[in-house]
């Protein structure tokens, strides 16, 4: 025990009963008879009361207000096994009421408490940072309550022992959010979460997964997609689910159009391709899933000339629902609607890392025009319920060190009558092909002389660059076969962009979370 201090009451004159009996009424200090406990404090009647300290032979002690022989009041206990410390109520020796629980792992509590334990209303802050202010049950978070993760994440929802169970509120420190159910501490049963790049996912989890989440992009239209030298075309894309049903819950998801142009090896001419690349401009040539490799080539989605005013003017088809496709321009309009951290602290879905939700889009920002989505740059789109369009997009001319050869006539001209995808890379050359099948069916105008692609062999790309990926994950890309024909020809009934299957599209949910 401390030294006194001048004035205090144990420098009083002890009163000790010499036949070992307490006290009956004063100040004194009395050990009992199995030297346990001692006692130096306030008697009345022979029993403790007022105020005094009870030492424990273990080094615990209790330092308050007594009655009638019991702890009770306001005081102070501490533990010498645990080296917890309780400052506040107490009723009959325990802990009872309002009071601060300090941890000497660290972390402290204030609120409620019944029995020693907590029960009812406080704040808990433990060892790691994390604070709970809500309901507790039975010493665990039980009931409504809100927890602030160190990251920065917070969730403010349903608790049941201990765990978030129940409808709650998941809101990351970048700007991502979850509502909906939890089970067992991971996401569960039906909810919606805004992802900071702008993904927008409405429908069912099981153990912290989405179910109905895309996996697959397609690109819809015939195998190999054939337009005349200039034309321009659409690139509908359908976002699939595991089951290859349409992925109608997820919206945002932001979708990149590329090309390529057949890598061609003559085995007569092992540096001759299709285009002679300039050595500072070799590409790493691409795997396509068609038997032959492709390298980079540009391409543009945009209209010029009277492309322009008619795209402008007027839906690119018929059909009423095309312009609810996403192609608004990026950055109007407000973000996706949203939703509020996982096992310990705060991983979303369910994952030990806080902040997996982390991230944005360098070339696009998470805004959206209305509902249909939005536009992002260097071609891109974001997708909506499973759906994105690209309109109005041609092949550009060669690039800059990207040299044609010429066998399309003369001693090549044998190459035109092979079948199409035949030999792969090393084998044969690209072929041309009379009819159009791409062409605009309207008779869009060619682009101006020089800047067109020249008739062979074509690869469409589209990419997933959602930044960062979705809840960690990015699609595989999907390939389309595009050949350019050597001459043109009038569009075939039905062919062209009107050939591409079109989706039911939905009324936009306007909202949504």
């Amino acid at each position: 025990m401390a030294a006194a201090s001048p004035g205090s009451r144990s420098s009083r004159p002890q009163r000790r009963d010499p036949q070992g009996r307490p006290p009956q009424d004063g100040y004194g200090v009395y050990v009992y008879p199995n030297s346990f406990f001692r006692y130096e404090g306030e008697w009345k009647g022979g029993k403790s009361h007022g105020r005094g300290k009870l030492l424990f032979k273990d080094g615990s002690y209790y330092e308050g207000e007594f009655a009638d022989g019991e702890i009770m009041g306001r005081g102070r206990r501490h533990w010498a096994h645990t080296g917890n410390t309780y400052s506040g109520q107490f009723v009959f020796g325990e802990p009872q009421g309002q009071g601060v629980m300090e941890y000497r792992a660290g972390g402290r509590y204030e609120g409620a408490l019944s029995r020693g334990v907590r029960e009812g209303h406080g704040c808990l802050v433990d060892a790691d940072g994390c604070v709970y202010c809500g309901d507790f049950h039975n010493n665990k978070r039980h009931g409504h309550g809100h927890m602030a993760f160190p990251n920065g994440d917070e969730y403010e929802g349903d608790w049941v022992r201990d765990q978030r169970q129940g409808h709650g509120e998941l809101r990351c420190a970048d700007g991502s959010v979850y509502e909906g159910q939890w089970y067992s501490d991971v996401l569960s049963g039906l909810g919606s979460v805004a992802h900071c790049s702008g993904v927008v996912y409405r429908g069912p989890w099981i153990s912290g997964q989405p179910v109905g989440r895309a996996v697959r992009t397609v690109i819809l239209g015939p195998a190999v997609l054939e337009v005349a030298p200039g034309a321009s075309f659409s690139v509908r894309v359908q976002l699939l689910q595991d089951d290859w049903t349409v992925a109608a819950g997820e919206d945002g998801r932001v979708l990149r159009v590329s090309a390529g142009v057949r890598y061609v090896q003559l085995p007569a001419y092992s540096e001759v391709s299709f285009f002679s690349v300039d050595a500072g401009r070799r590409e790493t040539p691409i795997q396509t899933p068609f038997g032959f490799q492709c390298i980079p080539y540009p391409l543009s989605d945009r209209p010029s000339g009277p492309e322009r005013a008619r795209a402008s003017a007027s839906p690119p088809t018929g059909d009423p629902e095309a312009a609810r496709t996403p192609d608004a321009p990026c950055g109007q309009g407000d973000a996706p609607g949203g939703l509020p951290g996982g096992s310990e602290p705060g991983a979303l879905p369910a994952g030990p890392a806080p902040g997996a939700l982390a991230g944005q889009h360098p070339k696009c920002t998470r805004s959206r025009s209305g509902p249909a989505g939005g536009r992002c740059l260097e071609g891109c789109r974001r997708a909506w319920q499973g759906w994105a369009q690209f309109e109005d997009v041609r092949l550009g001319a060669p690039p800059p060190g990207y040299h044609p050869v010429p066998f399309l006539g003369g001693p090549q001209e044998e190459a035109s009558s092979r079948p199409r995808g035949g030999p792969g890379p090393g084998t044969g050359a690209p072929t041309t092909q009379g009819p159009p099948g791409g062409g605009r069916p309207d008779g869009a105008a060619k682009a101006e002389p020089g800047t067109e692609a020249l008739p062979g062999e074509y690869v469409i790309m589209v990419q997933d660059v959602t930044d960062p990926p979705f809840l960690g994950h990015r699609l595989p890309t999907a390939f389309k076969h595009l050949r350019v024909s050597a001459r043109e020809k009038a569009p075939e009934p039905g062919a062209g962009r009107a050939a591409l299957p079109r989706a039911p599209a939905p009324t936009p949910d306007t909202t949504s979370s």
